[in-house]
């Protein structure tokens, strides 16, 4: 199943962004760039002069916006149109802030109020300590490639660590990720198989789920439905049933229903 867009986040700290129009919807774009600390330039020539590489445009008149997303992309600017997203290269998600970790919640400029009213639901769900989590797991990246060393065996603690009931469960507040890797369990591995009840995702156990969120490969026959195949993680490998599986790792095995 193909993604409508690809979700990245951009670093903008000290860099120039083109913001056109009055209103509303252009001041709300300001406020959005320096609150990520880029420098707002208001007219589009300086700004492609200066090596901007975004751009807002927010007029109120749809030619004008027409006009001026096709110059800033002819000079190599990523355009977002407010409120028109058939002129965007990228559209700007609901953002949830627990610095660092940053939820970005798009539609791909479908309805920005369902992004806010999911937004505001996953508000509720997130603690503000989940900032200090991340800052903690990286502060101890070292000590996790010396109790791990390779990339899946840190990948499946760390699945282990963070799913939910488990010593670092985000949603419960974290936990002491020091004592986490003096005593933590090394995470799950192996082959599994899920039978598929339908072909709905929602009817998938809370520990299939997981096992898909967590697979490092999935076999898959043409039989399962796309929108299963959308709840594996995103990187992991897709293999047919006649290919050769990876060694080591978590590899599941799904079955139509």
């Amino acid at each position: 199943m193909s993604l409508p867009s690809l979700p990245l986040f951009h670093r903008l700290a000290g860099q120039p962004v083109v913001v056109l129009g009055h209103g509303e919807a252009a001041e709300a774009k300001r406020r959005l760039v320096t609150r990520a600390g880029g420098k707002v330039i208001e007219d589009l020539a300086e700004g492609i002069d200066i090596g901007a590489r975004l751009a807002f445009i927010a007029h109120e008149d749809e030619r004008a916006c027409e006009a001026d997303a096709i110059r800033a992309r002819g000079a190599g600017l990523l355009v977002n149109v407010v409120d028109r997203p058939a002129l965007c290269d990228f559209t700007t998600p609901s953002i949830i802030d627990r610095a660092p970790v940053l939820i970005a919640v798009g539609t791909g400029g479908a309805s920005a109020g369902l992004a806010k009213a999911l937004r505001l639901r996953l508000e509720r769900l997130l603690p503000q300590g989940l900032g200090t989590l991340a800052e903690a797991l990286y502060a101890a990246r070292v000590a996790m490639r010396a109790r791990w060393p390779t990339g899946s065996e840190r990948r499946r603690a760390l699945d282990a660590a963070l799913e939910e009931g488990g010593p670092l469960d985000p949603l419960r507040g974290g936990g002491d990720v020091g004592a986490w890797l003096a005593g933590g369990a090394d995470g799950t591995s192996g082959r599994f198989t899920i039978t598929l009840r339908s072909a709905d995702p929602d009817d998938l156990t809370l520990r299939e789920a997981r096992l898909l969120g967590q697979a490092d490969a999935v076999v898959a026959g043409p039989s399962v439905p796309a929108a299963v195949l959308a709840r594996v993680r995103a990187d992991a490998a897709r293999l047919a049933p006649s290919e050769v599986e990876p060694e080591g790792g978590i590899v599941v095995e799904i079955e139509g229903a």
